[in-house]
């Protein structure tokens, strides 16, 4: 891993061999202990892409971890999710560094074949975060998952039978619905942040529709937002559903809709021309939205407000 060219482990067995690690004991499942690794000194900066599902506890990594446009310096208990065809960068602080310490759990999607996992796992949202949006963990809540993960390494050790991959898999859910449990929590301790991301939405938003070009970016989608506030587009709308009830979207919605009240009681433009200026092709599609937000048509709604 010495070159800053992209590199792809398509088997566990290979990102073993890259960490200075034996095979593993199970072709579709590891458990590895963060301390054991090895890796190349010369090697200051990489760039991973996995097949495979990586699910990391983090206690110390002298190192910057890069997903997306944003840095996240691991100096604290966390734990990051990858699904996989992610790219994980990684740059290191120092030539000499501290061995990390902490725990990366593998999990081949070959694994969850024929397992109600396979297609449950894509519900935990939390896959598709950065890695600047890592679960900050407590020290009782890093107790519990790693109460997991030792049963899940228990098993991983063990001779394999009939049940082994039963109990790694009901271990996992277990593992990820306790993340879940501790994402909502997150979004709703880390006040500050939080607010600077709403105050940004409504900032973004407002300055959309104040914009003369307007007519010809069209109304802002979901990834518009998130990109500007430097947020993947699943974490913004699971915060944004967390703290207020309505996710990028329905934010977005609200935003248009209330925009079309004040030209719709304000000035005499047609349906059409509103529609136009806020960035809608075709004017049937803002009108089924208006309808769909208010119950009213919009020129039900100027007629009632004009009474």
């Amino acid at each position: 891993m010495a070159n800053n060219l992209p590199e792809r482990f398509t088997t566990i067995t290979s990102y073993h061999k890259a960490l200075g690690l034996a095979k593993p004991e199970h072709p579709l499942i590891s458990v590895i202990d963060m301390s054991h690794i090895k890796r190349d000194p010369n090697s200051e900066k990489v760039s991973l892409v996995f097949d495979f599902y990586l699910i990391t506890i983090i206690h110390f990594f002298d190192a910057e971890l890069r997903y997306g446009q944003l840095p996240y310096d691991f100096d604290q208990g966390v734990v990051a999710f990858m699904a996989p065809n992610q790219v994980l960068g990684i740059n290191f602080n120092t030539v000499e560094v501290s061995k990390p310490t902490g725990w990366i759990l593998c999990i081949h999607p070959d694994f969850l074949w024929n397992t109600p996992l396979a297609s449950m796992i894509k519900k935990y949202e939390y896959f598709n975060y950065s890695v600047n949006e890592a679960l900050h963990i407590s020290e009782k809540e890093e107790g519990v998952l790693m109460g997991i993960i030792k049963n899940i390494e228990h098993e991983y050790h063990s001779s394999i039978d009939k049940f082994s991959q039963d109990i790694i898999i009901s271990q996992l859910e277990v593992f990820l619905n306790y993340s879940e449990r501790f994402y909502q929590r997150q979004f709703i301790t880390r006040k500050i942040t939080n607010h600077r991301t709403l105050t940004g939405l409504e900032e973004i938003l407002e300055s959309h529709f104040r914009s003369d070009s307007l007519v010809n970016s069209g109304v802002p989608t979901v990834k518009d937002i998130a990109d500007k506030l430097h947020v993947s587009p699943d974490y913004l709308s699971k915060l944004l559903k967390t703290l207020t009830g309505k996710n990028t979207k329905e934010h977005i919605q609200d935003k248009v809709i209330e925009k079309a009240k004040e030209k719709l009681s304000t000035t005499h433009l047609s349906v059409s021309e509103i529609a136009f200026l806020l960035g809608f092709e075709h004017s049937q599609s803002f009108s089924k939205l208006f309808k769909n937000k208010t119950n009213f048509s919009p020129m039900e709604f100027r007629a009632s407000f004009n009474k």
